[in-house]
């Protein structure tokens, strides 16, 4: 049964706070917690409450940052060391509304795995708070290693989760009628099976492309791309159809292992996009160190390709964004029935890089399909069917189709630092795999974001593609 787009004007701030690791007499405890944003607004009027700072400070004992505190507008994310009983750390995670439509807190709700050994405490936005436009808040959230635990804890994680929901202040929530707009002001139907626009079921307020072919030409650059989605925020992503020619995704020794512990065999190239604050960490840990230097591709693709080989009036139309760069776990120990693209996409969102041009995520190409196998990075690995029925894994009238994506590689059994996840299609598979970052059999695909106030005509076909007005 199709859809209309639910025109409800609403924000979600989501913070999830997982894997605390406590050893007490000869190691720490590390925290990690993500606060996001998601949420649109589809009417002329900005609703827009995002995130604009992180701080952190030590309230007691030895705590640390294990990496350097960052956020996005739709991510913050910090990891705390806590070496002994009673170390406690605060962070201030400002949110600001920066549209111009006041924001109330409806509700919030916080869910606990309530481990004795760690203790939270959140404060400074409490539910029916107002958010006025072009005004902050703070969310504290302070994190301690319960003084009361005088010997090793059998639990050894915490899973935290607060969530604040915004919606518009004053009202039912509900945008004003009269405007069907959703797509570059076309009026397009959101559907539930096949090929098409759906509502994005991990980001509240997304709208991404789903199936074989769906109507998501556009004509940019002179050339034919696809829109990959509309984000929350109302940009664009949209990816090029056709691909570049192959190259490597990081040269050879490119990055020195003395400027970037992470990369811990330059001879193979390193997997990260780009150079990062603190240290650059797998979703399990296994693999972390320091990234200081962008990759080659990187490089490549925000000078020589941006300068020489996008026209002056599509850059116009673009807009500088965050790219999620973080690594994507194969889950090679717990098993891929334990895998999510939930937990994929927090991955991707650990460590974020701004700029002009990168490359699909992981996350796109398996919420691509339409195929109910296709449920994670490790599924799809595994199984060369699973994420099939999906345009990101379309070969057309090639014999194969091999590119690079922007999320390095990792596994929980360790190792990898020098691996990218990549899409993959052929005659007998459709997969996302991985490569050696070094190889120069994979080709480019070039991901950049169009600006919100984009306006489209046309129809997306391949024949009558949207072009920009």
């Amino acid at each position: 049964m199709n859809k209309r787009l639910s025109r409800t004007k609403r924000n979600y701030i989501i913070m999830g706070l997982c894997a605390v690791l406590l050893i007490m007499a000869v190691g720490y405890a590390a925290f990690q917690s993500q606060l996001k944003i998601t949420g649109t607004s589809n009417i002329a009027s900005n609703f827009l409450v995002r995130i604009t700072g992180i701080e952190s400070n030590v309230q007691s004992g030895s705590a640390s940052n294990a990496i350097e505190p960052s956020y996005t507008d739709t991510t913050a994310t910090f990891k705390t060391s806590l070496v002994s009983p009673g170390d406690s750390m605060k962070y201030d995670i400002t949110v600001a509304n920066e549209g111009n439509i006041d924001a109330v807190l409806n509700s919030i709700k916080v869910s606990n795995s309530n481990n004795e050994a760690i203790t939270f405490e959140t404060s400074g936005i409490e539910e029916g708070d107002e958010l006025k436009a072009s005004e902050t808040d703070i969310l504290t959230v302070i994190v301690t290693y319960n003084p009361s635990i005088t010997s090793q804890p059998e639990n050894t994680t915490s899973t935290i989760t607060v969530t604040l929901d915004y919606g518009q202040s004053g009202g039912s929530g509900n945008v004003p009628s009269g405007n069907d707009q959703t797509i570059g002001g076309q009026d397009v139907e959101i559907v539930s099976s096949g090929d098409g626009l759906y509502e994005d079921s991990y980001e509240n307020g997304r709208l991404i492309y789903r199936g074989q072919n769906p109507n998501n030409y556009i004509e940019f650059n002179d050339e034919l791309w696809r829109i990959i989605a509309k984000e929350t925020d109302g940009t664009y992503k949209i990816i090029r159809n056709d691909v570049l020619a192959n190259r490597q995704f990081d040269e050879a020794n490119h990055r020195s292992t003395a400027n970037n512990t992470y990369c811990t065999n330059p001879a193979n190239g390193c997997g990260v996009y780009a150079a990062v604050s603190g240290e650059f960490s797998s979703p399990s840990g296994s693999q972390k160190g320091t990234v200081t230097e962008d990759s080659s591709i990187k490089i490549y693709l925000n000078e020589d390709y941006y300068v020489n080989n996008i026209n002056g009036e599509a850059k116009e139309k673009m807009t500088p964004h965050a790219f999620n760069i973080g690594a994507v776990d194969r889950l090679d120990q717990s098993g891929e029935e334990n895998d999510s693209i939930e937990k994929n996409i927090e991955g991707e969102k650990m460590y974020t890089w701004a700029g002009n041009v990168g490359l699909a995520n992981v996350s796109d190409i398996l919420r691509a399909s339409t195929n109910s196998l296709c449920t994670s990075a490790s599924t799809s690995f595994s199984d060369s069917g699973a994420c099939n029925s999906n345009y990101l894994l379309d070969r057309g009238t090639a014999s194969s189709l091999s590119y690079w994506t922007i999320n390095a590689f990792s596994r929980e059994s360790g190792g990898g630092s020098d691996t990218v996840w990549v899409g993959s299609v052929n005659s007998s598979s459709a997969i996302v795999g991985r490569s050696l970052a070094d190889y120069s059999l994979y080709a480019l695909r070039p991901v950049v974001f169009l600006k919100a106030d984009t306006t489209l005509s046309g129809e997306g076909t391949q024949s009558n593609p949207y072009t920009i007005v």
